[in-house]
């Protein structure tokens, strides 16, 4: 019941990490500019720490994270490289997009969640201040608003890996 819940959607934030980390290092391969490659690596380092945090809370909750992370990964990383091919400013552009969808991914456990699940509501939210700096800092590092289709794609896409983490 109720674990179980609670572990489906630590699974969904633990892929969505996952993804984050991957589209990071993906775009720090690529990047043109020393400094956008240096964020790129800073904000991938960051995300490790929640990738921790997620894996200790799956574990307390005596579940595991999601089996099909692999090809997330791989995913994740292929458009980042292709992104950060495109140039510097589109790069910046899906940093800014996914950081903002993970934030409301991350609003949304947390009203989903049991009342009492203080830990996985301190986790979510230490998650959601990181993430939302992260948008911050890609905006001011000149982040082009990326195409309404290209958002509507990765809605998507977001959607497909949210629902298969969650059960898988």
């Amino acid at each position: 019941g109720e674990r179980r819940h609670v572990a489906g959607l630590m699974r969904v934030n633990h892929t969505g990490e996952v993804c984050a980390q991957a589209l990071y290092q993906g775009q720090a391969v690529t990047a043109r500019l020393p400094r956008i490659r240096r964020q790129m690596e800073i904000s991938a380092q960051e995300e490790e720490d929640h990738l921790h945090w997620c894996e200790q809370r799956l574990a307390e909750l005596n579940s595991h994270p999601s089996v099909l992370n692999p090809i997330w990964y791989a995913m994740s990383f292929s458009i980042g490289a292709a992104a950060g091919a495109i140039g510097d400013r589109w790069s910046l552009g899906f940093v800014e997009e996914t950081e903002n969808q993970v934030c409301r991914h991350l609003q949304t456990h947390m009203a989903r969640l049991p009342q009492q699940d203080e830990r996985s509501r301190r986790i979510l939210a230490q998650m959601h201040e990181d993430e939302a700096r992260h948008a911050a800092k890609a905006h001011s590092a000149g982040a082009m608003n990326l195409p309404t289709p290209v958002k509507k794609l990765m809605t998507a896409v977001a959607t497909v890996m949210t629902q298969t983490a969650y059960r898988l």
